[in-house]
């Protein structure tokens, strides 16, 4: 491989949300989305330029900054961007509330897939608004995998609710790891416009593609699609940049990019971080492409890992069958069924293993386990030993 992804960073003390949040020692933290590998060579230097500039004032976008967003989407995802419709905002969760707030009043409803990133939850509530929580439906493969589907007769049942004002949708969707293909997101997009309902598509995951998988922006399945969406996107996931705080709303529609603007103005969410600015031009290259190719085949080769390692041991236990992300979506239900939380799961295998791995109550389904795989071969081979210990250690426990 021409990129490094088996150094072992040590992140602690580094005031890393994943791996300081607790301080058990031993401790390996598989829980909240962010990637242990190092940013990419060319994105640290081009950073790096920009330390030794020295001076961190507030920061115009430049033109570059729109031309790799273009050029980028155009290129990989045959989706015609202008540069008009780019609003880009300090991180895709801000981003989230602030169209909420565009296009709903209190009381009004939002409709979106469950179980679901935890924030589509609090960014409803926080803005008075219902989460109407459409459940996916789960069929199991002959090989044990579970896959995931909207149920399209629900989401028309709750997107004709007359306070159904938004579809918030996850693309690869997370935490399910399902891509979604372009013949349901024309259905589900028909149904929307059919209802009034504006789609707002997250699609921060979207580079994460899983062989044999791949990602369709939602706007660029068809014209009616992409006139009635608003787009998130990122290089955040992808390039492990969370934490420098870029994001992109993209709209056609001129007069929703006003009402966007309105709520960005009025709640402060004007700056952005000019080191966010100049990852993002570092990432949409010919290079953020090839690193990219080489992180998605790690990716893949530690789902294999992880999903045989827990066939092997824990054949009643079934995961996903992972298209995009790197967040494996593991059944717990025998356990649960036994009167053990996923979330009391967690805790057991942080105080006993030393694993830390998210409980699924956060999401809207607390049958299910999420687990963070992007981390390199070692940590992975060494996490998942520990996370097939503790549950094979609880079935003992629990009589499963």
């Amino acid at each position: 491989m021409k990129y490094d992804f088996n150094t072992l960073v040590d992140r602690r003390n580094s005031s890393s949300v994943k791996w300081d949040e607790r301080k058990e020692d031993g401790l390996i933290p598989m829980w909240v989305a962010d990637m242990d590998f190092k940013a990419a060579p060319f994105i640290i230097e081009k950073l790096q330029k920009r330390i030794d500039h020295g001076v961190f004032g507030y920061v115009h976008i430049p033109e570059e900054y729109y031309r790799s967003v273009i050029s980028w989407f155009g290129k990989r995802r045959n989706w015609t961007i202008e540069k008009d419709w780019i609003q880009p905002i300090a991180g895709l969760v801000p981003a989230l509330s602030v169209a909420v707030k565009a296009f709903c009043q209190p009381g009004d409803a939002v409709v979106f897939l469950n179980p679901a990133y935890n924030c589509f939850f609090s960014s409803v509530r926080n803005n008075g608004c219902m989460a109407l929580a459409s459940d996916l439906i789960c069929t199991e493969n002959e090989d044990g995998t579970l896959d995931f589907r909207m149920d399209f007769d629900d989401i028309e049942k709750k997107c004709a609710e007359s306070r159904a004002k938004l579809f918030i949708l996850c693309n690869p969707h997370n935490p399910t790891g399902r891509i979604w293909s372009r013949e349901e997101l024309l259905r589900l997009g028909e149904i929307c416009r059919r209802n009034n309902v504006i789609v707002v598509s997250d699609e921060i995951h979207c580079e994460l593609e899983m062989p044999g998988c791949t990602y369709v922006p939602f706007a660029s399945t068809c014209p009616e699609n992409q006139d009635n969406c608003v787009s998130f996107n990122s290089p955040s996931k992808s390039f492990n940049l969370a934490g420098l705080m870029i994001s992109n709303i993209v709209t056609s529609r001129p007069e929703w990019r006003e009402r966007i603007d309105r709520v960005i103005n009025d709640w402060e969410h004007c700056d952005v971080n000019p080191f966010g600015v100049d990852a993002l031009i570092a990432s949409y290259t010919k290079e953020g492409e090839e690193w990219l190719s080489e992180l998605n085949d790690v990716l893949w080769d530690n789902y294999v890992h992880l999903r045989d390692e827990l066939r092997k041991a824990l054949p009643e236990l079934h995961i996903c069958n992972l298209e995009g992300t790197y967040l494996p979506w593991l059944n717990v239900a025998p356990f649960v069924e036994k009167g053990i939380t996923a979330k009391a799961i967690s805790e057991s295998l942080i105080q006993n293993e030393k694993v830390w791995i998210n409980g699924g109550e956060m999401y809207g389904d607390g049958k299910y386990m999420r687990i963070n795989i992007a981390c390199p071969r070692e940590r992975l081979v060494e996490g998942t030993r520990r996370i097939v210990a503790g549950l094979l250690r609880l079935k003992s426990e629990y009589g499963i």
